[in-house]
């Protein structure tokens, strides 16, 4: 990269708010970047954009994290996976770039204005998120920060920026892909080396036991316990992208255009989605290591490229400019009409959610993938638009049935509360991003599924086999579990 382009393009960074005195003074206090959507030290605009900031006033830079106790339902299977994978991070950066990393417990809107007084920090570098909750301790740090102290907030996320990717809400991928691939020359480059900031931090960082706060989360969260299919952190998600011997654009590739939506074939799918849920794998990092390989399975990339990059920006561009992207309210006015014409209709059998989460239904495809996701903490993209439909069909309206499918969502995928499930379930439910059908009981004119057409597009009874030999082992591997806990319990006591 040449010296005469910054090392993060003006178009990522958003300025939220500036402090006093003219705006290119040098900063006196230290940067801090708050990380909480991009828990990763590799190919993280966000962290570049600090360290640079900081090198240019020559003042030091830390990283600040905020753990919440709730965060829209998640356990011990999410926040394991995170903090690990935070752990893992936290030795790299002493490691590799002498930055320090702290470590909060509670409210951000409290913890990281104190943290800023305390260390009495000139610029402050964010993460971006589209949620409501994350965007209001934003509006709210604006005001607790004291006048001296800037705000910039940094897309590391998507690879072109949310609010230069669209100004409005879009109708669907075929609105916005235009506008995405115009932008992709200038945005889909290549990540400037970082290498440790110029001036060290003169306190050490404080010590973090994360034996005990793991520990901890786990036990408040056991009701979900983690996985092992998935190794959390920067490493382990390189190793699924590009491992010799499972990688993903490796040795799983060719097949992905044909295979991705059979329920039978899940290695077939890139396995990524934790990872760039958690950030700590970047899309961007995806997608050139994909272009890199286009030569060979041209069509295979090109849909990979499509999902990964249209698909999850479309995504962030619904929660960004939709307010209502968890309810029935924020559905198009066509899918709106039709859902209210159509929520009295009789349904053939009204469930309670205990009954759905329990996977108590007549439907053993639908009760297999509600136990995937239970089990295996991760249902097939085929199966979950499936799994959302049959919910409006067996709730006594398209509101129980989307507050019912998003609780189920968050609550047991390791990837929930993402704009991608969000839009996943509206999708099913609400019809977002979809088009009207032909008019049908319940449905009105959203889009119907049924167990009939999934019978014709896979192997309907070997999906049900596989998932109750995974569900079998998962119970296994839990019960040989607690009781190795018991024994080193009893063997210490």
């Amino acid at each position: 990269m040449s010296s005469a382009i910054p090392s993060v393009q003006q178009g990522r960074v958003r300025v939220l708010k500036q402090a006093l005195g003219p705006s290119n003074q040098k900063l006196v206090g230290p940067v801090v970047y708050w990380m909480f959507r991009d828990q990763r030290l590799r190919d993280n605009w966000a962290l570049i954009h600090a360290v640079d900031q900081a090198n240019k006033s020559n003042v030091p830079v830390a990283i600040a994290f905020n753990l919440f106790d709730q965060f829209k339902g998640a356990k011990a299977r999410q926040f394991g996976f995170m903090l690990r994978g935070l752990q893992n991070l936290y030795f790299d950066l002493q490691k590799c770039l002498n930055i320090p990393f702290f470590l909060f417990q509670g409210e951000a809107v409290d913890t990281i204005p104190n943290f800023l007084r305390e260390c009495e920090a000139s610029l402050l570098v964010t993460d971006f998120s589209p949620l409501r909750e994350v965007r209001q301790w934003k509006e709210e740090l604006c005001k607790r920060v004291s006048e001296s102290v800037s705000i910039h907030e940094v897309d590391a996320h998507n690879i072109v920026p949310v609010w230069l990717a669209s100004d409005k809400l879009e109708y669907g991928a075929r609105t916005i892909r235009g506008k995405i691939n115009k932008q992709l020359p200038e945005y889909l480059i290549d990540f400037p080396t970082i290498n440790p900031p110029k001036k060290e931090w003169g306190s050490s960082s404080h010590s973090i036991d994360w034996g005990n706060l793991i520990a901890d989360v786990l036990r408040k969260g056991a009701e979900v316990p983690e996985l092992e299919w998935c190794e959390p952190g920067e490493q382990a998600a390189m190793e699924v992208l590009m491992g010799e011997k499972k990688g993903f654009l490796t040795t799983r590739l060719k097949n992905y255009s044909s295979d991705r939506n059979n329920p039978m074939k899940p290695k077939a799918l890139s396995g990524l989605s934790p990872y760039l849920h958690f950030g700590q794998i970047s899309a961007q990092r995806c997608a050139l290591e994909a272009r890199n390989v286009r030569k060979l399975y041209p069509q295979a990339v090109d849909v990979f490229l499509e999902e990964l990059i249209v698909r999850r920006e479309l995504a962030d561009n619904f929660c960004f400019y939709q307010p209502h992207y968890d309810s029935v309210q924020g559905a198009w006015e066509w899918a709106r009409k039709t859902l209210t014409d159509h929520a009295s209709d009789k349904r053939e059998h009204v469930y309670k959610r205990e009954q759905l989460e329990k996977a108590q239904t007549v439907d053993p495809l639908w009760n297999a993938s509600q136990l995937e996701m239970v089990h295996y903490g991760k249902m097939h993209g085929f199966m979950r638009m499936y799994w959302a439909k049959k919910i409006l069909e067996w709730t006594s309206g398209p509101e129980e049935a989307l507050a019912t499918s998003i609780y189920l969502n968050d609550k047991y995928q390791i990837d929930g509360r993402d704009p991608n499930g969000y839009v996943g379930c509206m999708w099913s439910i609400c019809g977002v991003h979809d088009q009207g059908w032909r008019e049908r009981p319940v449905f009105g004119k959203i889009r119907y599924m049924n167990f009939a057409g999934c019978k014709r597009k896979f192997d309907v009874d070997g999906y049900i086999a596989y998932i109750k030999r995974v569900v079998s082992e998962c119970k296994k591997r839990k019960a040989q579990s607690l009781l190795d806990h018991t024994k080193a319990k009893l063997l210490h006591s």
